[in-house]
Order: structure tokens, then sequence, then C-alpha cells
């Protein structure tokens, strides 16, 4: 006689049919419960997910959840669980020898009340997060936009997106299900654990700690003829020859070349002070930590990664420990083994932005009702990090002015706003993955990062967008609408025709169709290896030919012993065919 779950979250449809002919099912009867909906429809990544507590879950909360209770997963759910989940009612009830209800022990006294979750009042500006993610449909990358004077995140965006009201509800499980087997991983936050080289947009990073370090000042040039000749290769490459592009900081930031700042790199941890590169590239991967690149920040989002900023120990084993800033010159320009994510960048853009402090970024204002210990519990997202205000203040307007110009006359004139004075860094990085065994070079992707307005900034933007080319040509105009958006409440014609054509462009990496095909094949044919059930494997189709025997002195002629499998059209539209024999 003990209740139990015959079916839960029934469809409308269901619902409506059962409720007609519940007279036919005796011992049966409908039961509510709370469920989440999402209004805005975005914000899938920040928000998270909630599902019915597993076992693992029921034993880590020492047996505080029940089976049937809901619990957070993933996003803020999963972060802040304990207040958001509130505390459950109790009543002590009377069954008889059949596990009847009879009634209240006691008449209830010992009963006690359910007391109901509180809210979070966040800094997410939810117009602002809509035009981010209309801005990030079908591409794939991760948008990052904070308030500088208190961390609060103002947007945050991870392409390829989903809505979060698909995960809820009677089909909530299937889609959750189809969405973890999708290779373009719509349920990975890109802006926290997507691992990207930052490319140029370093470069501003590279050149403060070289000012700081003592080894260039504000009018330090270098004559760039379009490459970088003194470690014998003649590589980095420029986009630029000549001309006293890089004759002083603010200009060399402003072309962004990279010779300088291959070279600002190695003159920093060829630094004499520091005796011997090792030790120079130390203290150089120090700075990188105060800038938040290579550690997490501390974000109230489960599962945010460190990036990577290699430690000696890295270099030392691929080069027999015999190393030079020759090695890994190309760290000056934002690539070799440094890789970042979004989040890690927009909060470097508000440290240059403070002059050298941020706060930890983070969603949550304030709690409802807030409590001491919830005010311990917060107290890391209020407390200043003075991790570089030991630089100069001239150091720092020396970097901003360049980032300025950038906007001005460099190559970011794309995220030029009339009347609001951007600070901006292009980037373009070069990105190659493996297929099929061969290494294959994708398009570049198209990096950005900005802080708005110069005197007093309230938004500072990073934004990646993978396999999209310059990063002036997509990621340039998305942070400028964003700017836009966020400080003017408006967009001018000019920005509301690219938001329109940005939203509609597709970028996302062709090669992905060739792994989700790959992905699809193996797990239908493990299907069929265990169930004997050919139903899945029908679009994977083999066919049998004949095998060709070549004769030294004659025709070529077909035999039967040596059959031939031949898997057909794993791409339809690339119509690749891969030849196996049969015996293998």
């Amino acid at each position: 006689m003990r209740p139990s779950v015959f079916k839960g979250l029934l469809t409308k449809e269901i619902q409506a049919r059962f409720e007609e002919n519940s007279w036919k099912y005796p011992g049966f009867y409908l039961v509510e419960r709370p469920l989440r909906t999402y209004p805005y429809n975005v914000a899938a990544h920040i928000l998270g997910y909630i599902r019915e507590a597993d076992p693992k879950d029921i034993d880590a909360s020492g047996h505080f959840y029940k089976q049937g209770d809901y619990i957070g997963k993933t996003g803020l759910e999963a972060y802040y669980e304990k207040i958001l989940m509130g505390q459950r009612g109790v009543e002590y009830l009377i069954k008889d020898h059949k596990n009847r209800l009879v009634g209240h022990y006691e008449n209830g006294v010992y009963d006690t009340v359910s007391i109901a979750g509180r809210s979070l009042k966040t800094y997410i500006d939810i117009e602002l997060q809509q035009m981010a993610e209309k801005l990030m449909t079908n591409k794939v990358g991760g948008v990052v936009a904070i308030d500088p004077q208190t961390g609060g995140i103002l947007a945050m965006v991870s392409g390829p997106n989903y809505n979060p009201n698909d995960i809820t509800g009677p089909d909530g499980g299937k889609n959750f299900s189809k969405m973890q087997l999708d290779v373009t991983g719509p349920m990975l936050n890109r802006a926290i654990a997507g691992k990207y080289e930052p490319g140029s947009t370093f470069k501003p990073l590279g050149g403060l700690v070289a000012l700081n370090e003592g080894v260039i000042t504000p009018g330090y040039g270098y004559p760039c003829g379009g490459l970088y000749t003194l470690c014998g290769h003649g590589k980095p490459r420029c986009t630029h020859a000549g001309g006293g592009h890089a004759s002083n900081l603010r200009l060399a930031i402003a072309n962004s070349c990279n010779a300088y700042f291959a070279h600002v790199y190695r003159i920093t941890v060829d630094n004499p002070k520091y005796e011997n590169v090792k030790l120079g590239y130390l203290k150089w991967r120090e700075y990188m930590n105060n800038f938040g690149l290579g550690v997490r920040l501390g974000i109230d989002l489960p599962n945010e990664s460190a990036g990577g900023i290699p430690d000696t120990s890295v270099y030392n084993k691929e080069n027999a420990n015999r190393w030079t800033s020759c090695t890994n010159l190309t760290l000056g320009i934002g690539q070799d083994k440094m890789q970042t994510t979004p989040l890690q960048m927009a909060n470097a853009m508000c440290i240059i932005a403070n002059k050298g402090y941020y706060y930890t970024p983070h969603f949550v204002e304030k709690i409802d009702g807030e409590t001491e210990e919830d005010a311990v519990f917060m107290k890391k997202f209020r407390t200043k990090h003075d991790v570089l205000t030991h630089i100069p203040d001239t150091a720092f307007r020396s970097v901003i002015e360049g980032m300025n110009d950038v906007v001005k006359f460099g190559t970011a004139r794309i995220a030029n706003i009339p009347g609001i004075d951007v600070c901006a860094k292009t980037g373009t990085a070069e990105n190659y993955t493996i297929l099929d065994r061969r290494k294959i070079k994708l398009p570049n992707n198209s990096v950005f990062v900005c802080f708005a307005p110069k005197q007093n900034p309230k938004i500072a933007i990073a934004c990646f967008v993978q396999n999209a080319g310059y990063g002036a040509t997509w990621a340039g105009p998305i942070s400028r609408i964003l700017i836009e958006k966020y400080l003017n409440d408006t967009l001018m014609i000019k920005s509301k025709a690219d938001l329109e054509r940005i939203s509609n462009t597709n970028l996302m990496p062709a090669y992905f169709k060739r792994l989700q095909y790959k992905e699809d094949s193996v797990r239908a044919f493990k299907w069929f290896q265990t169930t004997k059930d050919s139903s899945y494997i029908q679009r994977y189709v083999y066919e049998e030919m004949p095998g060709i025997e070549k004769s030294p002195r004659g025709p070529a002629k077909p035999v039967q012993k040596a059959t031939v499998l031949q898997l057909m059209a794993l791409l339809p539209d690339d119509r690749i065919r891969l030849t196996q024999n049969s015996e293998a």
C-alpha cells in the first residue's frame, strides 16, 4: 500500500486525459510539485539546472536529501544550493498494519512547516544578456562583460547555447541526453572553461609588466621591418613594416606590432637582475598570475578553468633543461603554450581599467535576508584585490592611451562609438585540430578585449569567437554593440544593422559535422555489438565490392577472395569513401 511515483512530469495533454478518465483508475492520483521555469529563455549556463538527487548526492548530504528531491547540479543553482534549497517540512504520520495512513501523530504537535529558499539578486543586465546571446547565435566561443568597479558580471554567454526551459518538464530528460551527445558542447560553459590563446589581446599586459620592470619606457621603440630577426628565424611576422609603427609603446599597441612585443617579452625575462632566464620567467609568470591568468579567479560558478601559464618545468622537460627566451618568445604575443578563458581576459581588462586592482568576478550582488553567515560567504566577492597597484599610474596611462589609440586609428576602429572613449585590443589566434589522424589548420579565432569609458570605466568585455577570422571582423563589432547598449541604452542605425547581420551569420566550424557523424557511428556500432539491434546503423551502410588483383603482365582482374568492405558516405556532402580489409 506504499504510494510511489508511477510517472513523473506529465505533459498537459496527458494530465487532461487522466483528469477526464481518473474514475477508471482507482489508486492513481495526481500530485502537484514545484517546477523551474525561465521566463526570459536566456542565461542557461549562468543559472544552471536542477535534477533529481541521485544516490551520490543523497550520501554526500548525510541523507538530508531524499529520493525524489531536486538539487542544483550546475551554475548558480549548484553554487548557491544551500541558500536556494530552503528547509523541508516534516509530518509525523500514523499508519496501520497495511501501511495505510491513519492520521497525524499526537495531532501534529511535532510537525514542522517547510521554509522556502531565499532569492538571489544578481548584477545581470537582462537586456544586455539577451542581446549578447542573440549575437552569439550559431557561433562557438564566449563573451563576458564585467563592471570593473564591483566585479559584478553584467552578461556572460557561451556558444553554442541552449534554452534553459528545454531541460525542464516532461521532455527535459530526453533533451538533456541529446545535448550531452552533441559534439559542439552546448552544455559546456566556454566563458569560464574554454581555453584559448589570447593572441594580440595579451600585448597590453606584456607592456605593463615591462614598464614596471624598468626594461622599457613609454618612449621605447623597436625598428620593426615586418618580422622579428633576433632569434634567427624571422618569426613572428608583422602586418606592418617600417614607417615608425613601433617607435613607442602607444604606437606599438595601436598597430599591434608582433616584433615589438616579442622583443619586450625577451628583455623582460632576460632582465639581468634575475641572473638567468628561468628566474626571469618565473617572475614574469608571477605577474601573469597576478593578472588572473593561469589561476582560478573564484567565480560563483562551478567548473571554472585555470587556463594555462606553463611552469619552467614544462620547458625544462621539452628542451633537456636548456632553453632561452627565444624558445618561447611568442608568449609575448599571447601564443606558444599560453591559454586563457574569456572570463580571465575580461578580468584582466578590469585590472587595467582600475589601474591595478579588481574584485573577484561574481553574479550575485546580495542574498535576500542576508545573515552574518551569508556575509562571511559573500566576503570574498566584496574584497578588493590590490594585485598590481604597485605599478605606477604613468605606466597604466601609457597602456590605456595605447588601447584608446587602437580604436582611434589602430586595428580596432570598428569599435569606435561617438561620444564614448573606448579602450580596446584586437587579437587573431591560429588554431589547429586533429581530424582523421591529420593535423588540420582551422580558421583563426577572432578575439577582442576592451573597456569603456576611458575615464571611470563602467564595463569591461572579452569576446572570443572560434574559427571566425580577424578580431576586428566579428569579436570587435560584437563588443562594440554591447558597450553601446549598456552605456547608451540604445543602438545607432549602423549598430542595429550589425546586430542583425552578425546574429544571422552562421560561423559554426565545419569540422563539427564530421566529428558528430563519427561519434554517432561509433555509438551505433557499439550498440549493435551489444544488442544485435541493427536499426541504429542503417545510415552507416556497408557494401561488399570485389577486390582487385593487380598483375604485372596484364590488366587488373577482379577476384572474389580479397573482398573489401567499403564504408559509404561518412559525410554525404564530402563523398568520403574509406576502405578496409574485410578480415580486419
